[in-house]
């Protein structure tokens, strides 16, 4: 039995190292992942958002190098990013991707970003269907996101997001989607 347990710390430490090496081959300059409230623009559900009731959606996000990018802006930097938004209670997943803007706040570790691009769902599109789901009238709607966040190492950053997905009124259902939570970043 110990020598599976030690070929398992091995094989967890070779992977830990070799995150960085695939991390620069694609282009990857941050991961980020953390856990959302779903639903929060309800209004009866608003000020228990941050019940653990309402906490079932899990985030993970890829943001890119892209070097031309970031010229466009005079202050902070434009990446690229690819994400995903899984609910674990049975309602609505995203896919989505998009561009960010992270801009830092005075000389400190604080940050503020903004992001806007599209997404997919899986949820309904069709009306009548109960709360808490949602119809969001098409299957590929706009996504922008905000954060507030702190550079807590050279590497490490921690944030508070909120996300919205909306089909902005081009198909009969407009429901929306607003999540919102904490998320943890790691820069390579």
């Amino acid at each position: 039995m110990k020598i599976y347990k030690h070929t398992s710390v091995a094989i967890a430490a070779f992977l830990m190292m070799s995150i960085p090496a695939f991390a620069q081959t694609f282009g990857i300059s941050e991961i980020r992942g953390g856990i959302f409230s779903h639903s929060v623009d309800e209004p009866e559900t608003f000020l228990g958002m941050f019940g653990v009731e309402r906490v079932h959606d899990v985030n993970v996000e890829l943001l890119f190098d892209a070097p031309g990018l970031s010229e466009w802006v005079t202050l902070g930097d434009l990446r690229p990013h690819i994400g995903a938004t899984l609910n674990m209670g049975g309602l609505e997943h995203m896919v989505y991707a998009g561009v960010s803007w992270t801009v830092p706040v005075f000389d400190s570790p604080v940050f503020a970003e903004a992001s806007f691009g599209g997404a997919v769902h899986n949820g309904n599109t069709t009306g009548g269907v109960a709360m808490p789901a949602r119809s969001l009238g098409c299957s590929v709607l706009f996504r922008e996101s905000a954060s507030v966040g702190l550079q807590l190492t050279p590497n490490a950053s921690i944030m508070a997001t909120v996300e919205h997905a909306s089909n902005a009124n081009l198909c009969h259902d407009n429901r929306g989607l607003t999540n919102m939570g904490i998320r943890v970043g790691w820069t390579f």
